[in-house]
């Protein structure tokens, strides 16, 4: 666990309270306006795109990473969608642009439409937001607003998002109800948070001359000066912060501390081409980076390869790093499936419901329920008539209660692996990689035919296999055998109307057939079928859907099954492992004091990593919805962006944790 202020119970937000005049919206809890009365427009023109210089600094840019601007209050979104436009005018073709907002109390959709709808210029942008919005549940939010532009949009306390966030603004927008209304914000603690998180020469301005403002920003080592305010305000504050506050957070944690920043790649070479390998691709190619996928076979092949997938995750009833990471995959994955096929032919959003088919299950899931105050559009609890009302076909009379995530359902892996592979900018390569060896700042692989492919980068997500490569020989990898079956089902058959889970689980039937599975075999590499395996996953069938596995007894499936057999990979706590490579010998000895006192153990001495080495792994049965997450994280790591999720997560998912979980143990 980093330094790093802990983070806040996961729950949902509370909207945001407006009160209405003339289409003027104004908060009620802070009883002020989101924007002037005036025009909120030319006073977000004014005030942040103005004097932070955008319009210049965007025709100058030239560097690879995007330009990233910080917002300390997202309100309707007016300011982030005046910044993307005046990138779009202003910004050469292939730059970047990278948006921040915090917000504590998130509007409504409606209320968002209602207030976006004063400017016709804006609407396309925000019809694109109003589309993306959020679930209003603490954590960060990735939207993908377009090709070249991204927002994270962090939800809850600024101080304690702050606290959370890793990356690096070019640009502040410091903006919020006035400090006099909101003065929970517009404390000394925002003003080193922002410090902390600026490049050298960052640049900020705000609407508010207020004196503790001021204060508070030149202590936090920003330099300031006063200017014409907008409108009715006679004066407003702007300025830059030349040399930006040491990050401390990971001082307990030296080895989690990410290496100096070196250029971002122009070819990078991913390794497996699984939902892993290629959410990883598409994530680099999207960025303008060139790609190349290896892969003996086509994508989606091996462990991705199934004809359905549950978009499932089971969720801690306390909270734990690794609940609070799957759930935010779950978030961000329907919003990938969203953009990348509005049309539904490679996914469907039916819902998926966990059965609890004993009483002490269903005491589980209710406490999860009561320690988890989410919106019912992500998590709800359901009596028994209400989950076989929802299922529309015979259950197991074993049937206690069920826990729903309706924006959840089933995904067709195989074929959204061969899309992200079809991104603009990568190149597949039949082959196996035999051997990795550093060649400068990058790295050669050979391949099983003998030849070598040089890259400035690699990712390994080859899943089990990773670890035949020297360096990442220390990666406790377990395979894990698991088969799927399917079998063709005759008109009227009683199939399930969502995604059920069980012991197994069993989706909607499509085109004619219905799957279901899976076994689960640990240290098998045998991706052979096998009847036994049919036979258990027409067992664990007959337990949750009786009707369904009887009709398929009496339609003769045993002529007619067919199936899946994958190995999934991995790793000792369940958690895959996500970004880049530690040297494992330098660890060891580094920090081998934490074998003799882990509590007292102190080093000043960082972590090294193997330069330009990247890992995504271990990724399990939940693969499909945690890895395009994965390749986010990923990505923006290597191409010097702010992280889709919070520092504690990023260090959970850390490649070298378990050197040091190892160390603690004396087991290294």
């Amino acid at each position: 666990m980093s330094a790093s202020l802990p983070l806040a119970p996961l729950t949902r937000l509370e909207h945001a309270e407006l009160r209405w005049d003339d289409d003027v919206a104004s908060a009620a809890h802070f009883d002020d306006v989101y924007f002037s009365r005036e025009d909120g427009r030319q006073e977000t023109e004014h005030v942040f795109i103005r004097h932070n210089r955008l319009p210049e600094r965007f025709a100058s840019w030239r560097e690879r990473r995007p330009f990233v601007i910080g917002e300390t209050g997202l309100g309707s979104g007016l300011n982030m969608l005046c910044a993307w436009a005046c990138f779009e005018q202003h910004a050469p073709a292939e730059a970047r642009l990278h948006l921040v907002s915090f917000e504590r109390f998130p509007l409504r959709r409606d209320d968002l439409r209602r207030m976006l709808a004063a400017w016709p210029a804006l609407q396309e942008k925000a019809e694109r937001l109003i589309q993306l919005w959020p679930q209003p549940v603490l954590g960060v939010h990735r939207l993908p607003l377009s090709d070249r532009v991204t927002l994270d949009i962090h939800l809850g306390d600024i101080i304690e998002r702050l606290g959370q966030f890793e990356g690096r603004v070019d640009a502040w927008f410091l903006d919020g109800f006035a400090p006099s209304k909101n003065p929970d914000m517009w404390q000394s603690a925002l003003y080193e948070g922002m410090a902390r998180a600026s490049r050298p020469g960052a640049t900020f301005a705000t609407f508010t001359s207020a004196g503790d403002v001021r204060r508070g920003l030149k202590a936090a080592g920003f330099d300031w000066q006063k200017v014409d305010g907008f409108g009715r305000k006679r004066e407003m504050v702007c300025g830059q912060i030349d040399v930006p506050l040491t990050d401390t957070r990971r001082q307990h944690t030296p080895w989690y501390i990410p290496p100096e920043e070196h250029d971002v790649p122009r070819h990078v070479a991913v390794v497996g081409a699984g939902i892993a390998g290629t959410s990883t691709a598409h994530a680099l190619a999207r960025r303008g980076i060139r790609v190349s996928l290896i892969d003996p076979k086509t994508p989606g092949r091996e462990g991705s390869g199934n004809l359905q997938g549950a978009m499932y995750i089971k969720l801690a009833v306390d909270t734990n790093l690794q609940s609070r990471f799957y759930l935010s995959t779950l978030l961000y994955i329907r919003r990938l499936l969203d953009s990348l096929d509005p049309e539904h032919t490679l996914w469907h959003d039916c819902g998926v419901l966990s059965l609890a088919t004993t009483e002490k299950e269903a005491q589980r899931q209710r406490k999860f329920l009561a320690n988890h105050d989410l919106p019912d559009a992500v998590m709800r609890g359901l009596e028994p008539d209400a989950v076989r009302a929802l299922v529309a076909t015979p259950l197991t009379d074993e049937v206690y209660h069920g826990l729903l995530s309706p924006l959840a359902g089933w995904v067709r892996p195989y074929l959204i692996c061969e899309t992200l592979a079809a991104t603009p900018g990568i190149t597949q390569h039949r082959h196996a990689v035999t051997d990795l060896t550093p060649q400068g700042s990058g790295w050669t692989l050979t391949l099983d035919d003998g030849s070598t492919l040089d890259a400035d980068a690699v990712v390994m997500a080859n899943a089990w296999r990773a670890n035949s490569v020297t360096p990442l020989a220390h990666l406790p990898l377990m395979p894990i055998r698991g088969q799927v079956s399917n079998v063709p089902v005759e008109e009227g058959t009683p199939t399930p109307a969502c995604v059920v889970c069980a012991s197994g689980y069993a989706p909607p039937a499509i085109h004619g057939r219905q799957c279901f599975g899976a076994t689960f075999i640990p240290r098998s590499t045998d991706d052979s079928l096998k009847m036994e395996d049919h036979l258990h996953n027409m067992a664990e069938l007959q337990d949750m859907l009786p009707a369904c596995e009887e009709a398929l007894v009496e339609q003769g499936w045993n002529d007619k099954m067919e199936g899946k057999a994958g190995i999934r990979c991995a790793s000792p706590d369940k958690s895959p492992f996500v970004g880049q490579a530690p040297v494992a010998e330098q660890w060891q000895q580094a920090y081998a004091g934490l074998a003799d006192d882990a509590k007292r153990f102190s080093s000043d001495e960082k972590g090294q990593y193997h330069p330009n080495l990247w890992v995504s792994v271990a990724q399990g049965s939940r693969g499909m919805v945690g890895s395009p997450l994965c390749a986010e994280l990923l990505a923006s790591r290597i191409c010097h962006e702010p992280l889709p999720l919070e520092m504690a997560i990023v260090d959970h998912l850390q490649p070298g944790r378990r050197l040091i979980a190892d160390l603690k143990r004396s087991k290294s």
